[in-house]
């Protein structure tokens, strides 16, 4: 049995719509859980929410959501009561909210936050990225390079501190082209 060119063409067509199809039914079921998590969340209203894991996962929702002014009420009331939690989940909160500041341009206070997640969990390099964002977005290039340089310390094979040192050596290294200068037309 041979297959026309048309019936070929019909064949491919049909297999890249059910692919596409199912792309889009997995991201149409992604995006439905979580806004069922986000209005359980919201049913039970951040004050009934008594953990610091409850809270992260609800300010989590928040920033997929960029409902960043409640997702910073959410991750300092995680902070308050995050005492019995361990050292990394404490580091993991605040570097959270680290990343809501940058998303707001508040990025001083980011860079507060992601200190003090630093300060939990030296070796975390996710925190260490974002300072180093949050440096560069304060024109500090030299110490976003160091501190990229320190994530590279740890992980020698990080794509973001690899490609962000090369951008940012690239920048300091720019020197405007002068020899149109010199030949005097």
């Amino acid at each position: 049995m041979e297959i026309s060119s048309f019936q070929s063409y019909l064949l491919i067509l049909f297999i890249l719509l059910t692919i596409i199809a199912i792309f889009v039914f997995r991201q149409f079921f992604k995006t439905r859980k979580e806004e069922i998590n986000l209005v359980q969340y919201e049913q039970k209203g951040i004050d009934s929410l008594e953990t610091a894991t409850e809270l992260y996962e609800f300010g989590s929702i928040q920033i997929k959501k960029r409902l960043y002014p409640q997702a910073i009420k959410t991750f300092l009331k995680a902070i308050k009561i995050y005492k019995d939690e361990p050292d990394e989940g404490k580091a993991i909160i605040e570097n959270a909210l680290g990343f809501v500041y940058a998303a707001q341009k508040e990025y001083k206070k980011a860079i507060k936050h992601y200190l003090s997640a630093l300060t939990l969990f030296p070796n975390y390099t996710v925190a260490l990225n974002n300072l180093a964002s949050a440096q560069q977005s304060l024109l500090d290039y030299e110490q976003a390079i160091l501190t990229y340089q320190k994530v590279l310390e740890i992980d020698p094979k990080n794509k973001t501190a690899i490609k962000k040192i090369k951008e940012l050596e690239k920048r300091n290294n720019y020197q405007p082209f002068t020899e149109a200068k010199n030949k005097g037309f």
